[in-house]
């Protein structure tokens, strides 16, 4: 599978039914734990100035585009990726997926918002097998607990909602421990759950088409103007990069000129 660049972090050149094949894949092998990640700009910026970050991203078994500022910047690079997959539209591909080896744990966001979105997902995907729920924390002191309820649940796919960058770091950092609990696939969900939950309202389609789902999040939840700050720089960044890559393709337009001569 080909993988575009967007300023340092991979990105596969999936849709999301080719993401589910993949998944199913996994499911059917069952070789160890396979981590998902949906990259954002907001993603790219962070792995620019955290180390560790860059490498929880680059060690990850499958990238999706989730923000459509990625989708752009690899058209603008000349790197295409996409349509979106987003963490929204993996919960809900993962809860119709018929596979008899897919059972979903629910962990993170707020007390009670993984209880509702499980519920929630259970009305509209009446076959789906959610094996737990639990709202959980990154931190170590949560770990034996999370350890504990997966063992109980016996789940195969762990979808991860602490936010970014806590949750791939913590899928990374875990790895190893959470596959011995029999997860063969884990990923980072966002607030995936607050959607689905419907305590979060999602923006109108025809806002997702336009790719404006940032801004009616930012006016109806103003708390995440600074997080927000990271899509400046994103597009910044991804300018100087197009005008980079344009430059070096005329200056090795120009020396393969003078080997011709």
């Amino acid at each position: 599978m080909t993988r575009a660049d967007i300023l340092g972090v991979a990105i596969d050149r999936v849709d999301l039914d080719e993401t589910l094949a993949r998944i199913a894949g996994w499911l059917d092998a069952s070789a160890g734990l396979r981590h998902v990640v949906t990259v954002n700009p907001e993603f790219v910026i962070e792995a620019r100035r955290n180390p560790e970050f860059a490498a929880a991203l680059a060690g990850a078994d499958l990238a999706t585009a989730d923000g459509v500022g990625i989708v752009l910047a690899g058209k603008l690079l000349g790197e295409p990726v996409g349509p979106r997959v987003t963490g929204v539209a993996l919960t809900e591909a993962l809860a119709d997926l018929r596979h008899p080896g897919a059972r979903l744990f629910l962990l993170g966001a707020a007390p009670g918002v993984a209880d509702e979105a499980a519920a929630r997902l259970r009305e509209k995907s009446p076959g789906v097998e959610i094996a737990g729920t639990w709202a959980g924390a990154p931190g170590d002191d949560a770990l034996p607990e999370i350890e504990r309820r997966l063992d109980e649940a016996r789940a195969s796919v762990l979808l991860v909602a602490f936010g970014h960058p806590r949750q791939d770091l913590w899928i990374a950092q875990h790895r190893e421990r959470l596959a011995t609990h029999g997860i063969l696939v884990a990923a980072g969900v966002g607030g995936a759950f607050d959607y689905l939950s419907g305590r979060v309202p999602r923006a109108p389609s025809w806002i997702r088409r336009a790719g404006l789902e940032w801004l009616y999040r930012l006016v109806r939840q103003p708390w995440r103007w600074r997080r927000q700050m990271a899509l400046p720089l994103f597009v910044a960044l991804v300018a100087r990069e197009r005008v980079m890559r344009a430059l070096n393709r005329a200056d090795n337009g120009r020396q393969a000129g003078r080997r011709t001569r």
